[in-house]
């Protein structure tokens, strides 16, 4: 199987922008239905299965498009009537590209979604609500509740679960030990400045590769008792600015230090093959459990993993969908969808294959089918994912319309910091400002 590469389907929805009015739908070798329809869950078919065309598209490095391929075509060959188109890209430019198919209506079938976009994608009409496809198509006999209604947004299920996900620190034994220094179990956020630098000072090589700011800004106002988005999305969830100074404050200061590398350097970083720690640049990264396999992979030597800092870790930390696949609203195959999004979740085969790179799996039945397969790495994410279900809070809701262009924001004024452009009491003001305004608009 060759897979489409993303450039022929950005081109593709740049002429269905430019071709206003000729409608939408995902690619079919059956024209004949409907862009919106979808035949019921429960309706058994009277004749033989019809050849179709899927569209999936995923984010992700290269480890996760090699065995995602995998998965396909042992779907593909189990079900012979589906041909599977796929696409996929790294983070970032993944949701650069879905934007305009999404505005011609071209979306793929089945997509992978995150937290950050669940709500603007399902609110503005453009994925389908899964409920009814839940126990006829899509087994749940064995999936917690409360897994599958992380996908819900206003009591619609735009998204599956694919996997249980929590943020930890991923670092490289070795050259933590040329520094001389060790993590300790309940260490907090003064003990990481102090670490970092010290690391930078004896060894010349950076502590981290530089925190998400949405993420651990997030994580690190979870640890105050506060919440980075209000309970409704109309406002920032924090009132005090003294937090955003405090913790952007001692982001800008490890930057200019040396001991986290500058926006210009982490720029460069495209995939996992790029990663500074993988380069043996930096000690550590900072990210969620499920890429700690994808990371060990490509560095090809043994990493370990440690809890994030504290004090109030417990408050911070919590479980989260690692992402969701989603049937776009254009889909002219809805139920084949649901029938896909049933395998990747269920069938143990071909969950030995993505071993939890998606999250530690939603189904009881092949988590435990799993253990006996696992490679230390990926026993690893499972233990550390069952520790903090014992050691986390309940997560916030799903980022509301507009949490992509805050996180924008944060972004661009932790690299003015960290130019020393700014400082980050103005920092804190003009964020607040921007980002009270963009959420404002939420306001019903």
């Amino acid at each position: 199987m060759r897979p489409k590469k993303w450039t022929v389907f950005l081109a593709v929805a740049a002429l269905a922008i430019g071709a206003a009015g000729c409608g939408g739908g995902g690619k079919s070798d059956s024209s004949s239905s409907s862009g919106n329809a979808s035949p019921s869950p429960s309706a058994q078919p009277s004749q033989p299965p019809q050849n179709v065309t899927l569209r999936v598209a995923w984010w992700g490095g290269q480890p996760r498009h090699d065995y995602t391929l995998k998965v396909i075509e042992m779907y593909q060959q189990q079900n012979p009537h589906v041909k599977i188109e796929p696409e996929y890209a790294s983070f970032d430019d993944y949701w650069k590209r879905l934007a305009p198919q999404a505005a011609a209506n071209e979306l793929p079938d089945i997509l992978q979604m995150d937290l950050m976009y669940i709500v603007q994608y399902g609110e503005k009409g453009q994925l389908e609500d899964l409920t009814p496809y839940l126990g006829s198509i899509i087994k749940t006999d064995d999936i917690s509740e409360n897994v599958i209604n992380g996908g819900k947004v206003g009591g619609k299920l735009y998204g599956f679960n694919l996997g249980v996900n929590t943020l930890q620190v991923h670092y490289d034994p070795e050259l933590l030990k040329q520094a001389g220094v060790t993590l300790d179990q309940n260490w907090t956020w003064d003990d990481y400045e102090r670490i970092a630098l010290e690391v930078k000072q004896k060894t010349g090589l950076y502590f981290d590769t530089s925190l998400r700011p949405e993420v651990f800004f997030g994580y690190f106002l979870r640890t105050k008792g506060k919440t980075l988005y209000s309970a409704d999305g109309t406002s920032l969830g924090y009132d005090d600015d003294a937090l955003f100074v405090e913790y952007f404050g001692r982001t800008a200061r490890l930057a200019k230090a040396g001991a986290s590398p500058l926006p210009d350097v982490t720029a460069q970083i495209k995939g996992l093959e790029d990663d500074l720690m993988v380069k043996k640049q930096a000690v550590s990264v900072w990210q969620w459990t499920n890429q700690f396999v994808g990371i060990s992979k490509v560095a090809n030597r043994p990493l370990e993993m440690h809890p994030l800092p504290g004090p109030n870790r417990e408050k911070g930390l919590y479980l989260k969908p690692s992402m969701f696949f989603s049937i776009s609203k254009n889909s002219k195959h809805k139920e084949e969808a649901a029938k896909f999004i049933n395998f990747f979740v269920n069938d143990i085969e071909a969950n030995k294959l993505i071993k939890g790179d998606r999250g530690v799996p939603v189904s009881a039945k092949v988590k435990e089918a799993l253990k006996p397969v696992l490679s230390p790495a990926e026993a690893k994410v499972f233990d550390f994912v069952a520790w903090a279900e014992k050691n986390s809070s309940p997560m916030d809701p799903p980022d509301p319309i507009g949490a992509a262009e805050v996180a924008n924001l944060l972004k661009t004024y932790d690299e003015q910091l960290k130019f020393n452009k700014i400082t980050p009491e103005e920092a804190a003001r003009k964020f607040r400002e921007q980002a009270n305004a963009v959420l404002a608009k939420n306001k019903k």
